[in-house]
């Protein structure tokens, strides 16, 4: 790593050079910091987060019961055995991923409070420059760099989305969002509505719903769980026999990844019988009486949007113990002491919680360049989900909505690695993926089909994402069965890599 003067404005800035910079230090980013030290022990790299730790989502959720909303064996890194319950609190996460950076030794390639601002490419040096500030003295920061690995995520941690219902300035309570939960909040004994169907929303019920007088999740319309018990028999039954935990993970990992194979597969060959599947496990708690098609059957077929795992089926139990119920139907408008519906009831509150999902961020809310003129990464057409058209020496990890995040992460961290080593061996500097002759007439379209997955937070943000084609190059698939053994056999000699 060099340093070299410059200036910014009337002050001096300290540019610093590194052949590869990362962009955040959540769950991406730590696994590409540890994957580019493994496998290429010759690049200088940094990771910048404009938080003050590691962690990302884990460390900027805090509302209570936060949790991962699938299994720590193929959420946990592959090279990490994961030796709990599968689904693990922020605290458990967070304390995986900090042994991560401890037994590696990454902490010193790592720079908290970092807000970068602007990235720009220059076709003559071969060079990212970023720019932005230190976050504790508000000084600019400039850093260069020849690889720009985009690990920040894909939603935007400031703020959480919150429509804008009519008569909310006149709620007498308090109306909170999950991702900026306040430290002080007393739920004790308050009426409580939790907005939202997700993933969030079933975590937050159980988790306040025996503090709370009452808490009701009011949702517009359904989603789909599975519910079960909160352990891997097959691992557990591994570690009576004193099996090594690196092989208990390995194991452990593809008996899953083979389960949700078939789950994914039924999905789109014999959505019925899934539906009744994970609605009859649903009924097993609640029992025949409840009114299971109004509340728990969503009108969309499975895996349309992402299917949550709910450890022993702790909102299910709030409900039937009666500490939690659950009210589909829309929102008319907020009063005084609460919420009026369409259908005429209405719902007394103290505390409204919006669960109502996230605004995204694609790659950052960075302002990206080319030679000084603006990248819309909206007129590009995605390589994978992974990298763009005409935007060259970049790479940013989208993972899976259908399998856990970090299997690409792991899966496209190899590819970086592998595609700079042989840069390193050409001699080449710069890689740029570009359509090739067979590809420039193809239909284009969305980044997602609406018709293949369509959760409100992507539909609400797709025309800032970038287009894709109608083959798997041009892709986000979705697919890691596939991408698995896709991935890894990318000729980086084939016609859609240019490089100079």
């Amino acid at each position: 790593m060099a340093s070299v003067a410059t200036s910014q404005s009337s002050s001096a800035v300290q540019t610093e050079n590194f052949d590869v910079v990362i962009i955040g230090a959540g769950i991406s980013g730590v696994g590409a910091a540890y994957h580019l030290g493994d496998q290429c022990t010759d690049k200088s790299f940094v990771v910048l987060d404009s938080q003050q730790s590691f962690g990302g989502t884990w460390t900027t959720h805090t509302y209570p019961g936060i949790r991962s909303d699938s299994d720590l064996y193929t959420f946990g890194y592959r090279f990490k055995p994961w030796v709990g319950a599968p689904i693990a609190s922020a605290e458990e996460i967070l304390n995986y991923m900090g042994e991560v950076i401890e037994e590696n030794d990454l902490a010193p390639h790592i720079r908290y409070g970092h807000t970068i601002t602007r990235a720009n490419w220059s076709n003559e040096d071969n060079l990212w420059t970023l720019e932005g500030i230190r976050n504790d003295t508000q000084q600019p920061v400039r850093f260069t760099a020849n690889f720009l690995w985009m690990c920040q995520g894909y939603y935007r941690h400031s703020e959480g989305y919150t429509p804008d219902w009519a008569g909310m300035d006149e709620f007498n309570g308090q109306i909170i969002h999950p991702q900026t939960w306040p430290e002080d909040l007393n739920y004790k004994e308050k009426q409580v509505v939790v907005i939202g169907s997700g993933a969030t929303a079933a975590t937050l019920v159980p988790a306040i719903a025996d503090d709370c007088k009452h808490v009701t999740m009011l949702q517009r319309s359904p989603t789909y769980f599975i519910p079960g018990r909160n352990e891997n028999v097959l691992a557990d039954q591994l570690r009576e026999l004193d099996i090594d935990e690196t092989w208990i993970h390995e194991i452990a990992r593809r008996k899953i990844l083979q389960d949700q194979a078939k789950i994914t597969e039924m999905a789109f060959e014999q959505p019925e019988v899934l539906t009744k599947q994970l609605l009859g496990a649903v009924r097993a708690y609640l029992g025949e009486d409840y009114d299971i098609e109004k509340h728990f059957t969503p009108n969309y077929l499975p895996w349309r949007q992402r299917i949550a795992f709910v450890p022993d089926g702790d909102i299910f139990k709030g409900i039937a113990s009666g500490k939690a119920s659950v009210a589909t139907d829309e929102i008319d408008h907020f009063t005084e002491d609460g919420i009026q519906l369409k259908s005429g009831d209405k719902l007394d509150a103290d505390i409204v919680i919006t669960a109502t999902g996230f605004n995204m961020s694609v790659l950052g809310d960075i302002a990206f360049s080319i030679d000084d003129k603006p990248v819309d990464f909206a007129d590009t057409v995605t390589y994978r989900g992974m990298m763009f058209t005409g935007v060259p020496n970049m790479l940013w990890i989208f993972g899976y909505f259908r399998a856990s995040w970090t299997l690409r992460v792991d899966l496209l961290a190899d590819f970086v690695c592998r595609l700079l080593n042989h840069m390193d061996q050409q001699g080449t500097k710069q890689v740029t993926t570009m359509l090739r002759k067979k590809d420039q007439h193809m239909p284009i379209s969305s980044w997602m089909d609406p018709e293949n997955f369509n959760p409100s937070y992507l539909m609400r943000s797709m025309d800032l994402l970038p287009k894709c084609g109608n083959t798997p190059e041009w892709q986000h698939t979705q697919d890691y069965w596939s991408e698995k053994d896709l991935i890894p056999e990318i000729d980086l000699s084939d016609e859609v890599f240019v490089y100079k």
